[in-house]
């Protein structure tokens, strides 16, 4: 029966919560339309958890039924009563629909494209052949000059795909280390602890990022370049910890140790032209809009330039991660359906935040959001708290010396990728206990001091960040 629940709780608490009456809700002016949002979202949460289902799929679930139960174009008994004060307001169906090709689904879509032709084009191996050679033969330098790359590659590209290249080329060089070497767990552990933390450095590195600039629009407006000036420093400095902390806990006994990468830069029309769109496009973001593009709308340039080039071809669109893409969109249309049909503001308003310090808020949310993290998606996990979030951030009076909304945003959003204690934490870590170096106590050990290191260490960038001027009132 326990191997049932798993489905069957995802299902029955929807229901249950479908069939009471609005009255038996905590939420003074509840409508039909926001029961079904809660619906909606617990569905979604129950299903992110307990993965009944592929993560991807419970987005799509998500969209089908907000198109059913919430938009103008649903199914027709679903829209019955529209017209009384308590129903609430339906979404527009195209609203919903328009998830699917988000501005923040287009930026991903970019990176992408430029992953791909780095790696089919062999840019990537050759990278870090070119940037390791300074680090020396001494472990705990390699370790060092691999960590950075790492965070480096992880910035632009797939955490997941720069852990699988960093750990085939570490392959043969931990095999090097004696059986109870400590340095074969510091190196198979400090590639997905790298790989998580570079991630942070760009809007790109990591789902969480792109689904916070959703909500950081208009006036709290936060360019690529914009996010790069502290996501970078950030990033920095959680490296330089996480390779202290590795190597005290972990330290090799070895004194040497070879990197044997094979390679040279192609030479081709083709990988040339990788070469330059990759310059080009990180030039441009880095640019912010001083040219009069956006970032969403410089992403598309790489997409352009490589399917016409054949850089890119049916093929290899195959491989492209859509189920992330089904992932985000998901989120956003959880969004959308929390904002506009005022649930969020309503279950924000319905307890009394402001009665709370706001150091206390952003640490319970900052630190909620870091455990839901470990044991689950870290992109579920930013789907499901950052629109209750923003709109915290918005209706929470108390935040604003502190830089609001945009505060509470960045702390969670940094929460959301420092989650990695366990295997099932992230990908990376995943790939990284699948070598059989690394023991789950071991990894919970790194995560557990690097999660709450690098939540108190987001705290002072946005102290800094709003004593400068960049977020808040100047």
């Amino acid at each position: 029966m326990r191997q049932y629940l798993k489905y069957i709780i995802p299902i029955l608490i929807p229901l249950i919560v479908l069939s009471l009456p609005t009255s038996f809700f905590p939420l003074d002016g509840l409508t039909i339309i926001q029961q079904r949002v809660i619906a909606i979202f617990l569905l979604a949460a129950l299903c992110w958890v307990m993965e009944p289902i592929p993560i991807y799929a419970t987005s799509v679930v998500i969209i089908v039924l907000e198109l059913l139960l919430l938009s103008d174009k649903g199914f027709i008994l679903f829209r019955l009563g529209e017209d009384q004060s308590n129903f609430g307001e339906l979404l527009k169906y195209n609203e919903i629909m328009a998830t699917f090709s988000s501005p923040i689904i287009m930026l991903f879509l970019g990176g992408f494209f430029l992953a791909m032709a780095a790696t089919k084009y062999r840019l990537d191996i050759n990278l870090a052949r070119v940037l390791l050679k300074p680090f020396g033969s001494e472990p705990r330098f390699v370790m060092l000059g691999l960590m950075l790359i790492t965070g480096i590659f992880s910035m632009f590209m797939s955490n997941t795909a720069t852990t699988a290249m960093m750990l085939s080329i570490l392959t043969p060089v931990i095999a090097l280390f004696g059986p109870k070497d400590p340095g074969k767990i510091a190196f198979a552990l400090c590639i997905p602890v790298a790989a998580n933390i570079g991630g942070i450095g760009t809007p790109i590195g990591t789902p969480p990022n792109a689904i916070a600039l959703k909500y950081l629009v208009d006036d709290n407006l936060i360019t690529f370049g914009e996010w790069m000036m502290f996501g970078v420093p950030f990033v920095v400095v959680m490296m330089t910890a996480s390779w202290f902390l590795i190597n005290h806990l972990f330290p090799a006994k070895q004194e040497k140790i070879e990197l044997k990468i094979k390679g040279k830069f192609l030479k081709t029309p083709k990988a040339i032209t990788v070469y330059i769109t990759f310059i080009m496009t990180i030039g441009l973001w880095l640019m912010g809009s001083r040219h009069g593009m956006n970032s969403y709308t410089v992403a598309l340039i790489p997409v352009a330039i490589f399917s016409l080039t054949g850089i890119i071809n049916k093929e290899d669109l195959k491989k492209i991660s859509w189920d992330v893409l089904w992932l985000v969109s998901g989120g956003i249309a959880l969004g959308l359906a929390l904002d506009k049909t005022g649930l969020a503001r309503l279950m924000v308003h319905s307890i009394p935040f402001d009665a709370f310090s706001p150091y206390v808020v952003l640490l319970g949310a900052a630190m909620l959001c870091l455990i839901m993290a470990n044991f689950m998606s870290h992109t579920a996990t930013a789907n499901l708290l950052m629109p209750i979030m923003a709109a915290l951030g918005t209706s929470m009076t108390s935040l604003t010396p502190l830089g609001g909304e945009i505060t509470l945003i960045l702390v969670v959003t940094f929460a959301a990728s420092l989650g990695m204690s366990l295997p099932i934490s992230t990908p990376p870590n995943a790939l990284a206990h699948a070598t059989g170096h690394v023991q789950t106590n071991q990894m919970a050990k790194i995560g557990i001091i690097l999660g709450v290191l690098g939540v108190s260490l987001s705290f002072v960038m946005v102290w800094i960040l709003n004593i400068t001027g960049f977020i808040g009132q100047p």
